[in-house]
């Protein structure tokens, strides 16, 4: 899945996708994206001036963006201007090595549980072969109104 498909799936946009490219999708089961890290990014700005490094809560993000597109996948559900994905709770985040500009961020994030509009998902995020960022994560969809 390019960019493009991304953009059509995703309501996010520039500064906070944080989804480039997806390389893998087994709907109901895992997904495999990437998410290249730019200095060009905004909050590197600010986090910090000195020594550039991803905030860990942006990483977080990304995985849950993945999930989200698995989740898409993975059923008949299309977002649109009246459904939102919230996080309802992440649990066991750990961050074990820094994210900086140039590095390449690969979301693996599998499918655990999906029930009444609840997805329960396991993500890791990996640069290289080294792992960055695990967190448990759940999200709901859920229809807004005015």
């Amino acid at each position: 899945m390019d960019i493009h498909a991304i953009l059509k799936k995703l309501p996010h946009r520039y500064p906070i996708l944080l989804v480039d490219r997806v390389l893998e999708v087994e709907a109901g089961k895992r997904i495999l994206a990437i998410k290249n890290v730019s200095i060009n990014e905004p909050f590197f700005l600010g986090h910090f001036p000195h020594r550039p490094v991803m905030p860990g809560v942006l990483i977080l993000e990304a995985m849950a963006q993945a999930a989200t597109l698995l989740a898409l996948e993975s059923s008949d559900i299309k977002l649109d201007e009246t459904t939102v994905v919230y996080f309802a709770g992440i649990d066991n985040a750990r961050f074990k090595r820094p994210v900086e500009p140039g590095d390449q961020l690969r979301l693996d994030v599998t499918l655990e549980r999906a029930k009444a509009g609840i997805f329960k998902f396991s993500g890791k995020a990996y640069v290289g072969e080294q792992l960055a960022a695990e967190a448990d994560l759940i999200c709901t969809m859920r229809k807004i109104s005015d």
